[in-house]
C-alpha cells in the first residue's frame, strides 16, 4: 500500500458551496438512473420469504451504540428506517448472472414510505437526514458478502473516520457507505448457485445472512493488514489499512490469500488523545 503526496492532496478537505453540492448530487443521481436502464445488467428483483436450505454466512451488528456527542434519538430513528429497508430486501433471490443493487431495490427514501430523520454523515461530521442510518445495513450486507463466492462489483469506502473505535468487532474500513443513489452497493452472482439474502431487525441487533440452494465448499476469513495512521503535511491525521481474505477449501486448507480493498480515511478526531484516554481507563 503506497501513500504519497498526490494521494494525500486528494484527501485534503475542500470547501464546496451548498449550491455546488446540490447540483453535483442531482447530476450523479440522474447518471445512475440512466445506467440502470442502459447497462444491460440483469438486476435481482425476486423475493421469497421461505429461507433457503443452506446458511453460507451470518453476522449481526448492535443497533444502539452510544456515540460521542450523538443523541440517542438518532439511534431510535435509525431502527425505524432499518425496519422499513429490511422489509423491502428480506428474502431477495440472487440467481446466477444477476446483480444485486442496494438502491435499485430500496428506491428513494421518503416520508411517504415511513422513513424518518436519522444520522447522515456529511463531510466529516453528521446531521439529521431522511432515511439516515441505512449505512449500517449496507455495511452488514458487504461484510457477509465478503464471506461468500459472490463478487462485489461496486462498493464505496468511507472517506472520513468520524468516531473513535468503540467495541469494534470488524476491521476498520470493512463497510460500504451508501447515498441515494449514486453511492451504490452492487453484488454479482457469478456462480452456478442461487443465493438468498435474509435480514432481520431484532431487539438489540441487525442480523443478516446469505443462504443458498446448495452448500458452498469454500470458507473465508477477512482480516486487515498494514494498518497505520499518518500525520499529513496539511495538518490532519489519515488512517490507512488493507483488507484481505484467506480462502480455505473443504479440508480447511488455505488455498488463497486475496486482496480485497484498501482504505484511506480522514480522521475527525485526534488519535493521540484517544490513545491517552484508553491508557487512562
Amino acid at each position: 500500500m503506497e501513500w504519497d503526496w498526490h494521494q494525500s492532496q486528494k484527501l485534503k478537505p475542500l470547501n464546496r458551496s451548498n449550491l455546488r453540492i446540490y447540483f453535483g448530487t442531482q447530476y450523479y443521481r440522474l447518471k445512475r438512473t440512466m445506467q440502470w436502464y442502459t447497462d444491460n445488467k440483469k438486476y435481482a428483483a425476486t423475493i421469497d420469504d421461505k429461507p433457503f436450505a443452506y446458511q453460507i454466512k451470518e453476522h449481526k451488528t448492535i443497533l444502539r451504540r452510544q456515540l460521542k456527542d450523538v443523541d440517542m434519538w438518532y439511534q431510535e430513528n435509525k431502527i425505524i428506517n432499518l425496519r422499513i429497508a429490511v422489509k423491502k430486501l428480506n428474502g431477495l433471490i440472487l440467481k446466477p448472472g444477476e446483480t444485486f443493487s442496494y438502491w435499485k431495490l430500496l428506491g428513494r427514501t421518503s416520508k411517504r414510505k415511513g422513513y424518518t430523520d436519522g444520522m447522515v454523515l456529511h463531510y466529516g461530521s453528521f446531521k439529521p437526514g431522511l432515511g439516515g442510518g441505512l449505512c449500517q445495513l449496507s455495511n452488514l450486507i458487504y461484510w457477509i458478502t465478503l464471506h461468500t463466492p459472490l463478487s462485489v462489483t461496486e462498493r464505496h469506502r468511507h472517506s472520513y473516520d468520524v468516531f473513535p473505535d468503540s467495541k469494534r468487532t470488524q476491521p476498520f474500513g470493512s463497510g460500504a457507505t451508501c447515498a441515494y443513489n449514486y453511492l451504490d452497493l452492487q453484488i454479482l452472482n457469478n456462480t452456478k448457485n442461487t443465493f438468498q439474502l435474509c435480514l432481520y431487525v431484532k431487539d438489540k441487533y441487525l442480523v443478516g445472512e446469505w443462504r443458498a440452494v446448495n452448500p458452498e465448499i469454500m470458507t473465508y476469513e477477512v482480516y486487515e493488514k498494514n494498518h497505520k495512521i499518518t500525520h499529513e503535511h496539511w495538518g490532519k491525521y489519515v488512517r490507512h489499512n488493507v483488507i484481505n481474505r484467506k480462502v480455505y477449501n473443504g479440508q480447511k486448507e488455505l488455498v488463497d490469500d486475496e486482496y480485497i480493498t484498501e482504505n484511506h480515511a480522514l480522521m475527525m478526531y485526534n488519535p493521540l488523545l484517544e490513545y491517552q484516554n484508553e491508557d487512562a481507563n
